[in-house]
């Protein structure tokens, strides 16, 4: 099937959508926890603004969650210009949220130097992300566009008494928008750089007392920042395609049900790096850093589905019973070429194919003094792909295919009880159980390209890994937090909780090299411990949230890949143990009535203890953790925002912003190499004027003022086999948007 007749299809889908899956989806957030007050930056008020999350599963006021949490309203988002998920990397401090290198919308996360930067099938991250309550499993098309959301809450640290999954690092909320009991309609058109072209719809309306629907789409297009000056195609374009509808049923009025769907198509061309070393000739890098050479073809389609039905009872005025069960699956075909060059030094033609089921049981009970949650979780969740590493220095093709099946099971609760008005307590465990198969299969092929991928009809000459075995990880989590109200605006708190992540199989093995590949690799940990201060100040002119934090991480998974003469030798290695300290700090000041300054500060030391790194040669472990450094853990991550409220005489509004961010010094691998990334400074710029009837909206919003180049992502393989290929990927250039948007 043509591009363009796949595209027509996946259109066609998306405005049928509400027909085809009008009794189930995506869960829309729970309309009573998702309030939230307008945020500070955008409000005229002389005061800053209460900010309520669900953080713990139930409305809460920000000061008063003994969480390190960071959370934006859709507003704030708006206003800061806020475009996708890795947005959110300048605006929470100690945070990392990239799109993974070879792709357009796989996401990479870190949080407190804990995460996960192989989006391999079968690898879990770890940094958790939720669409409303559902977990999602599957990194590829992750990277979302924020559109028809209520608010994103970013939680710091190890999550797993409160959430479906357990999750070693922290998690993302994206919230959508609630349904509401007026009719709404929403058009936004975005016209700017790179012939970018935004298409944003949305809407909902109650059709009775009991029952409403509501929908949005999204189109966003743009050519590319550079091209491939073998192919011609564009690099680094978008053509995505996202659609959402849902429904809401209320019975009665304890009783609420709500189903919805989303799907969302990624068009884009396959993503090649910029070689940043020589040519086997001697020519010289490519000068603009988003231009390629790359020849190993420009096809990429990544889809992602899901179905999703809460069902919710309030039982008492003090019980609640909800149920949470969601569908999902993807497939992702691209192309990555590590090399950048026209011939097929290394290339890897790629697919993934997916699907979760996964269900959730809560009881929520909100007493005078105690408060908690208790649920059961179930996943069943499949990861399958298969890629070619095609490699014309050895006349050889390697075709790696396998699949991870899990089945997970988890109880959970987390109580919390107020000892006195200023006292309060909070007890919480999880057990979770992790039943996994994994099969792998790599062989080596003469000639470019195996069967699989277009080779020749012909069988292996050498079959490197043909298995697959089952293991079971358990792991106990427990989670303790005390808080004190130094007064009613100011919250001390301190806290432990221990992370999990399940181990594995390594799908990209070579048994004859590293035959214990067949026995997977084992669960890491995490005990996080903290103390913070939260409060309102100057009459709540200034809102300052501060805390530092000390982890012992013990079993780290990463995932190393080493040139050698007859292919790559990948492992997956239970490397051995860390610690981890830093501080962190957000604050809003409310410098007058028009003017809001807001600040984000994160510091972080990440050390290794141990690393153990098998040596092909000697056929042993050796600890290196002297030679070796955490990925995607900047030491500093700061970022300030100026806000300027500008009223007119006809009662329209202008909202400025004004965002600087810095990261510092960023170690793209274990191992420093010169993809390395020096610390560097962006510069945002954003005007959103609205009508006095709030109708109408114009905004104008500049990305990356100064046009910054900054890696962040690459391949590393140095050697005369690969032809010395450091292939990097860069974060987007200076951009300029413009606005339009009617809202009634």
């Amino acid at each position: 099937m043509s591009k363009a007749a796949r595209k027509g299809l996946q259109v066609a889908w998306l405005l049928g959508a509400p027909v085809v899956f009008l009794g189930a989806g995506l869960v829309v957030g729970h309309t009573a926890l998702a309030q939230e007050a307008a945020p500070a930056a955008t409000s005229g008020d002389d005061v800053l603004q209460e900010v309520v999350v669900t953080a713990r599963r139930r409305a809460e006021n920000l000061k008063d969650v003994p969480v390190a949490v960071s959370a934006f309203s859709a507003e704030q988002l708006q206003a800061q210009g806020a475009v996708n998920l890795t947005d959110l990397e300048y605006k929470s401090p100690n945070t990392t949220v990239q799109v993974a290198r070879g792709s357009n919308s796989t996401l990479i996360a870190f949080i407190r130097g804990v995460g996960q930067q192989d989006p391999l099938w079968g690898f879990e991250p770890g940094v958790g992300l939720y669409v409303d309550d559902v977990y999602i499993a599957r990194p590829q098309g992750a990277v979302l566009d924020i559109y028809d959301v209520n608010r994103i809450e970013v939680l710091r640290g190890p999550q797993g008494t409160l959430y479906g999954r357990n999750t070693i690092g922290g998690a993302i909320k994206y919230v959508t928008r609630d349904l509401g009991d007026q009719p709404t309609a929403n058009a936004r058109v975005e016209i700017g750089s790179y012939n970018e072209h935004n298409i944003i719809l949305s809407g909902s309306t109650p059709l009775s007392e009991k029952f409403a629907i509501g929908g949005a789409v999204a189109i966003y297009r743009h050519d590319g920042y550079g091209h491939n000056l073998y192919t011609g195609a564009d690099q680094y374009n978008k053509d995505v395609v996202a659609g959402r509808i849902s429904a809401e049923f209320k019975p009665t009025e304890k009783v609420t049900v709500k189903v919805a769907a989303d799907q969302t198509n990624d068009m884009s061309n396959a993503k090649s790096g910029h070689r940043e070393t020589a040519t086997p000739s001697g020519a010289a890098p490519l000068a603009n850093d988003y231009d390629t050479m790359a020849g190993v073809g420009d096809h990429n389609f990544v889809t992602n589905r899901g179905l999703s039905l809460t069902a919710e009872w309030a039982v008492t005025d003090e019980w609640t019973v909800k149920a949470i069960s969601a569908y999902r699956d993807g497939y992702t075909q691209t192309n990555i070429d590590f090399d950048n060059l026209p011939q097929p030094y290394l290339d890897v033609p790629a697919l993934y194919k997916d699907h979760q089921f996964s269900q959730e049981l809560q009881t929520i009970y909100t007493g005078e003094r105690l408060q908690g949650v208790a649920g059961i979780y179930y996943m069943d969740a499949t990861s399958a792909g298969a890629f070619d590493t095609d490699v014309q220095n050895l006349g050889l093709s390697i075709l790696t295919s396998g699949s991870v099946k899990t089945k997970s099971v988890a109880g959970f609760t987390d109580l919390s009880y107020d000892i006195t008005d200023a006292l309060k307590i909070s007890l919480g465990g999880r057990y979770t159980n992790d039943d996994k198969t994994g099969s792998v299969y790599r062989a080596y092929y003469l000639g470019i390209r195996s069967p699989s991928f277009g080779g020749k009809a012909q069988a292996p000459f050498s079959v490197r890994t043909n298995y697959t075995n089952q293991r079971s990880f358990g792991e106990f989590t427990p989670r303790a937090s005390v808080s004190y109200k130094l007064t009613p605006d100011v919250t001390t708190y301190a806290s432990y909780s221990k992370g999990f992540k399940s181990g594995g199989f390594d799908m990209r093995g070579d048994a004859v090299l590293t035959p214990d590949t067949v026995k997977g690799y084992n669960p890491e940990t995490v005990d996080s411990y903290e103390v913070g201060v939260k409060g309102d100040y100057l009459d709540r002119r200034l809102t300052l949230n501060m805390a530092g934090f000390y982890s012992n991480y013990t079993g780290q998974q990463v995932t190393t890949q080493v040139p050698t003469a007859t292919g790559i030798a990948s492992f997956v290695d239970n490397v051995g143990s860390s610690h981890i300290y830093g501080l962190e700090l957000e604050a809003i000041a409310k410098l007058t009535r028009q003017l809001t300054a807001q600040a984000n500060v994160g510091y972080t030391m990440a050390q290794f203890d141990k690393f153990l790194s098998y040596d092909l040669t000697s056929k042993k472990y050796v600890d290196v953790a002297g030679l070796r450094g955490f990925q995607n853990t900047p030491k500093w991550t700061t970022g300030f925002t100026l806000s300027y409220l500008l009223p007119f005489d006809d009662k329209s509004t202008l909202n400025s912003a004004a965002t600087v961010s810095y990261r510092s010094f960023t170690q793209l691998y274990d191992t420093a190499s010169i993809l390395d990334q020096p610390g560097y400074t962006l510069v945002d710029l954003n005007f959103v004027w609205t009508s006095a009837d709030d109708h109408w909206q114009v905004g104008l919003r500049a990305k990356n003022l100064t046009d910054e180049r900054y890696r962040i992502g690459g391949y590393p393989f140095g050697s005369a086999t690969y032809v010395n290929s450091y292939t990097a990927y860069y974060g987007a250039p200076r951009t300029i948007t413009g606005t339009v948007g009617l809202h009634f």
